[in-house]
């Protein structure tokens, strides 16, 4: 693999300041930041493969305090995760409840808006790129989409698993041999919370993936089978209500259901501050 910028190979990424909302962890960036800190792991030649996971709500719901998965992913007894892990603001509560912890202002750096700038840099750098997840209709409008808005991208593969196959570990792990054999840098992984998390966990690495993606809903967005909010609705903070009136059916339970309990969640496990700054998602 040639790299356009040979800097990013040797430069070690910024340390993150990290703290803990709701009982998750959050590493603390601005976009140009968590942009070069990927880059630098896509490219890497070396060291453990980085997860990159979107804080939100839904996210609280499943892996926060009291949430059913709390701890399940990013944590091995006696030993180092295979998998290291980024773990970004997602969600216009998150942002509020780390502004006032550290008094200073965070974007939210949602998937959405951070895989163009991604697929730019993977052009550039040569890298390729492969979807795990989303319908096989998704699928089929990916690659078009993709050819037109990123003409020079490598595009390594696209895998549509069933969830009966997801909850089978001989498939899932014949599913990242299969993505490894195919020489995936960077893997776009759509499941949906938690299925995604739970897989780059446990078979990010056997994918051989550089950088790993929890981005739920991209593809969808990417092939332009779901429009995204307008910007002064995301501004506002209300993404989900544009989601919920597109696909109230899918969404109602998480935003009308689950939303309240992970909000109260958030307020009632105040935020800390992580005092030692991480070292989980260095390259090396």
């Amino acid at each position: 693999m040639t790299l356009s910028n040979p800097v990013l190979a040797s430069a070690a990424p910024p340390l993150p300041r990290r703290i803990r909302l709701g009982g998750v962890p959050v590493d603390l960036h601005h976009q140009d930041d968590a942009l070069s800190l990927i880059r630098g792991h896509t490219v890497a030649e070396a060291g453990r493969p980085l997860g990159v996971v979107s804080v939100n709500l839904d996210h609280l719901h499943h892996f926060g305090q009291g949430g059913a998965l709390n701890g399940a992913f990013g944590i091995r007894e006696g030993s180092r995760a295979e998998v290291a892990w980024l773990h970004l603001i997602d969600g216009a509560p998150v942002a509020a409840e780390a502004r006032r912890l550290t008094a200073r202002t965070w974007p939210r750096l949602a998937g959405s808006d951070l895989i163009h700038p991604l697929l730019r840099n993977a052009e550039a750098d040569g890298v390729s790129v492969g979807f795990l997840g989303g319908s096989p209709q998704t699928h089929r409008d990916l690659p078009a989409a993709l050819a037109a808005q990123h003409p020079r991208l490598r595009l390594a593969g696209l895998w549509s698993p069933s969830r009966e196959d997801l909850l089978d570990d001989d498939k899932s792990r014949d599913l990242a041999e299969s993505i490894a054999a195919a020489g995936v840098d960077i893997l776009v992984v759509c499941l949906g919370k938690p299925r995604q998390e739970l897989w780059i966990d446990r078979y990010g690495a056997a994918s051989k993936a550089r950088v790993l993606l929890a981005f739920g809903a991209v593809a969808d967005f990417l092939a332009g089978r779901v429009n995204r909010c307008p910007q002064w609705v995301a501004s506002h903070g209300l993404e989900w209500a544009w989601r919920l009136a597109i696909e109230p059916k899918r969404l109602a339970k998480r935003y009308l259901v689950q939303g309240p309990g992970a909000y109260r969640m958030l307020h009632d496990e105040r935020g800390r501050d992580i005092t030692a700054p991480s070292r989980v998602i260095q390259a090396h």
